[in-house]
């Protein structure tokens, strides 16, 4: 048995389903191990877009997903993708082939040295020197990817030692993936008494709840104390929108309704939130507020994120054991109510607008009518990430996935790719702007190919919309931010996929539809208004508070 056998063996019993990625010169071995493997190799375009794939994969199911290339180019390419798992706290697994090790020493056409290269930029980064490690360095890669906090690893797997024959019979070792600790009695008990004392207290929940499936247990949290919930951007579903109870996603780098809540509260708490989805001093500047950090692991230190009580360990846990001893409250909802309906009637305000182009809240309340509540967003990032995050209703953890830690452009095409493979059962859209679809827009192929049916919405404005909005906030004039587009119905066209083109406001919601029905790729090219940005940056700095 080769080693690359046993590698493959070894990507088996971690229950691997799929792997993304461009076979190359230097995985040939690899490659044809698969071919004898129920493991399905998805050939994509481009290596950043496998990276993508494998990212999304991973957030959905809580498995790594695995993506793979070959050496120099080919391993950089995945680098950007890489890195936003690792920061979004995604699971992911990279597999990079590479020279062989009697060229590593030297100058060599196409060497890099990719463990050390990758070792920044995830948990995890190894070099496989010795066919006999096979078995413990997959271990260690998913192991680790798959520990709180979640995030990515990297194998670096030389030629020859892929194709070296096994001097002894290696087989993968069992998996056994810890079990997170329980919260440490003490600290559930000071806890529940910092937030019985508190007067107004607000929850903060952060991505870690999703990592952890405790959407639930923060439900019943939320209900039984009586406290209104905020989520992140990436925490889009873990508390649904329609509970009187949600004050809906904070994020924004300006005030909203949401913020005034924060400024309302005496004590918050932090619930599974990790620092990177949206920096604390952008909710909490005066530093005085007291922060009940409820998580997986620490917190991070920071100057506006003083910690004072909490509990670390098993979320799923922590929350039922903490909320038992604490003093329930009553008069929560009179925080939420009218934060909550201030907010909605922002999200139905411009509904039945048919103004030309499309304004950013119409495109929404219409994309949000043609879904289910069950199927899945993949939001790309730009302006329209800002307005998705803050006016797309989520009912479902999961339904709605932003990168917001790394915050890539070129998610969204590859991403909807991989959440249809991983959830076969729903429709997927990938919400877009013109820049981020243009990035990965090669995968449509890829798509083509697999026989996916996905819905790709491209917010056409010609130019880097949040870049020109923050330009002309900050300096009243926008600089190199336009651009122009090919036509992008025949563009779809030159795939096979369909396309459409917007051309009045009420052909936004059949088309939509109709798009969702078929099973294949459809393109919707969808002009916006981002006139609405500055509309909203001036109605938000002239709020006023209507608790």
């Amino acid at each position: 048995m080769k080693a690359a056998e046993l590698f493959v063996r070894c990507l088996e019993n971690e229950g691997v389903e799929y792997i993304f990625g461009i076979p190359g010169e230097e995985n040939l071995a690899l490659m044809d191990a698969l071919l004898s493997s129920p493991i399905r190799f998805i050939t994509v375009r481009h290596e950043q877009g496998a990276g993508f794939m494998a990212d999304v994969y991973g957030r959905l199911t809580g498995r790594a997903g695995v993506c793979l290339s070959t050496l120099g180019p080919g391993a950089t390419n995945l680098i950007t993708a890489v890195a936003d798992a690792n920061m979004d706290y995604a699971p992911l697994v990279a597999i990079a082939g590479q020279a062989g090790t009697n060229r590593l020493h030297k100058e060599s056409h196409q060497v890099l040295d990719l463990e050390s290269i990758f070792k920044h930029i995830t948990k995890y980064s190894s070099r496989l020197l010795t066919p006999s490690v096979v078995p413990e360095v997959v271990r260690k890669a998913f192991k680790l990817a798959q520990m709180e906090r979640t995030g990515a690893s990297f194998i670096e797997f030389p030629e020859n030692i892929a194709a070296a024959a096994m001097e002894v019979e290696e087989l993968p070792l069992r998996v056994s993936n810890p079990q997170m600790p329980e919260p440490a009695s003490e600290a559930v008990q000071s806890t529940a008494r910092l937030i019985s004392a508190a007067k107004r207290p607000l929850i903060l929940a952060g991505n870690g709840v999703i990592r952890a499936r405790a959407w639930q247990q923060l439900r019943d949290f939320a209900d039984r104390l009586g406290i209104a919930v905020a989520t992140t951007f990436m925490a889009k579903g873990a508390f649904p929108f329609s509970h009187p109870l949600a004050l809906g996603t904070v994020g924004l780098q300006t005030k909203d309704y949401v913020n005034i809540g924060f400024d309302n509260a005496d004590v918050i708490i932090c619930i599974g939130y990790d620092l990177v989805e949206y920096h604390p001093y952008l909710w909490h500047p005066t530093r005085d507020r007291r922060i009940v950090h409820i998580a997986a692991t620490p917190a991070e230190v920071d100057g506006s994120y003083s910690i004072a009580g909490g509990a670390i360990g098993d979320i799923r846990q922590s929350l039922p054991r903490i909320a038992e001893l604490t003093t329930p409250r009553t008069e929560a909802d009179t925080l939420a109510r009218p934060l909550r309906e201030a907010l909605i009637e922002d999200m139905r305000r411009h509904r039945d607008d048919q103004s030309w182009p499309l304004k950013p809240q119409k495109i929404i309340w219409d994309l949000r009518t043609a879904m289910d509540l069950e199927d899945i967003v993949i939001c790309d990032v730009g302006a329209h990430k800002l307005w998705m995050a803050r006016m797309f209703r989520c009912e479902h953890p999961n339904t709605c996935i932003i990168s917001n830690g790394f915050a890539s452009m070129g998610i969204a095409v590859p991403g909807a790719i991989a959440a249809k493979l991983a959830r076969p059962e729903r429709k997927v859209v990938a919400v877009t702007g013109d820049a981020g679809f243009l990035m990965n827009s090669q995968e449509i192929e890829t798509a083509m190919r697999l026989g996916l049916g996905v819905v790709i919405l491209i917010w056409n404005d010609e130019g880097y919309g949040l870049i020109e909005w923050k330009q002309q906030r900050a300096y009243g004039r926008i600089s190199n931010v336009r651009f122009t587009n090919p036509d992008f119905v025949k563009y779809a066209e030159s795939f096979g996929a369909k396309g459409y083109r917007i051309e009045r406001a009420e052909d936004l919601l059949p088309a939509l539809r109709k798009a969702l029905a078929d099973n294949t790729v459809s393109i919707i090219d969808c002009p916006v208004d981002y006139r609405e940005n500055l509309n909203l940056t001036a109605k938000l700095g002239e709020m006023i508070d209507p608790i």
